[in-house]
């Protein structure tokens, strides 16, 4: 704080008993010493609580930071998660023409259920044998 030598100490010291006198200087510079470490202490609480202050800013700065990066990280996720929802749903959903609407306004339906009609095997079908992996064509009698 102060740059004060000992050669100095010793002038303030002997002006100090010059002035106070030697009876009242030692109740005085005890009572110096006591408001000087008051002092101290006071300067370092002040201290303290600015160093707790910066810190505590930095702390809501990095949780400001976590909390939007957290949201990015959601939304992003959220985003993944749709696309990949809207893929799935179009994979899944078969590809089925549909018959152009009737003349009343109706549309026609593909069918379905008891509707449906299996498929005949054509004159000819090629079989394929498992084991050999060769294909043949049977004519159907």
């Amino acid at each position: 704080m102060f740059d004060v030598g000992f050669s100095e100490l010793i002038v303030i010291g002997i002006v100090a008993l010059v002035v106070i006198g030697p009876e009242r200087l030692p109740k005085v510079a005890r009572t110096a010493g006591h408001l000087l470490g008051r002092l101290q202490r006071y300067v370092n609480d002040v201290k303290a609580d600015i160093n707790r202050e910066m810190q505590l800013d930095e702390l809501r700065k990095l949780q400001s930071e976590m909390r939007e990066s957290a949201r990015s990280l959601e939304d992003s996720l959220n985003n993944e998660i749709q696309s990949l929802g809207k893929a799935v749903e179009s994979a899944a959903q078969p590809d089925v023409p549909v018959a152009p609407q009737t003349a009343i306004g109706d549309s026609a339906t593909p069918l379905s259920g008891q509707d449906a009609q299996p498929l005949k095997p054509a004159d000819s079908a090629p079989s394929t044998d498992v084991a050999t992996g060769v294909s043949s064509v049977s004519p159907k009698v």
